[in-house]
């Protein structure tokens, strides 16, 4: 039963699904560069003619997964768009690291991707760099929800604070890093807000 499950699954639908999911699980786990496109279709499982009918090379399949991780919601920049949480919190919470994450601790995968493709024209670099770029804006929208001043000035401040807690709580393997970062975001908040209020 299990190799008739196995069978149906292979010819069943969701290929391109499960191909994501298994892409996202290697890249993880062994980085962009050193995971080959037969791995990927033996963790999915498909075939080696599904993978390539849905991704022609592996420059697309990257392309897609930072696609998917981008509408996912299980990135650090994923909170600045939740209109449940007040925009102070929101930029807060920048500095905790996605929930369900699971050991060993994850960087930034957008700065992973750029750092694995140096070249600042290739797509995948390219991608990242538009992500960064949209993360300051998120956070200069929320700031200057606040009434803070130099809102893009200060967006910046606060989005390599929380590049560099993620980085560092990958390379240290330490979840709660960010903690440090948050406090100084903290600082930095609070002596915006105060100058930007009137009197």
């Amino acid at each position: 039963m299990s190799a008739t499950a196995t069978t149906s699954q292979r010819r069943g639908r969701g290929g391109r699904e499960r191909i994501l999911a298994a892409a996202a699980q290697l890249f993880a786990a062994q980085g962009i560069n050193a995971t080959g496109m037969e791995q990927v279709a033996e963790e999915a499982p498909v075939s080696k003619r599904t993978l390539y009918a849905h991704f022609r090379t592996k420059n697309d399949l990257v392309i897609a997964h930072l696609q998917d991780l981008a509408s996912s919601g299980a990135t650090l920049e994923s909170v600045l768009t939740r209109e449940d949480i007040p925009p102070r919190e929101r930029i807060l919470k920048l500095f905790e690291q996605p929930a369900g994450d699971a050991n060993p601790v994850r960087g930034c995968p957008f700065i992973d991707a750029a750092a694995e493709f140096p070249d600042p024209e290739s797509a995948a670099h390219s991608y990242a760099r538009e992500q960064k770029l949209r993360m300051v804006q998120l956070i200069a929208a929320l700031v200057t929800e606040l009434g803070c001043r130099e809102p893009v000035a200060l967006a910046e401040q606060l989005a390599t604070l929380a590049d560099g807690a993620a980085s560092r709580a990958m390379v240290l393997g330490d979840a709660d890093y960010g903690r440090h970062a948050r406090a100084a975001a903290e600082v930095l908040l609070e002596r915006a807000e105060r100058v930007g209020s009137p009197g």
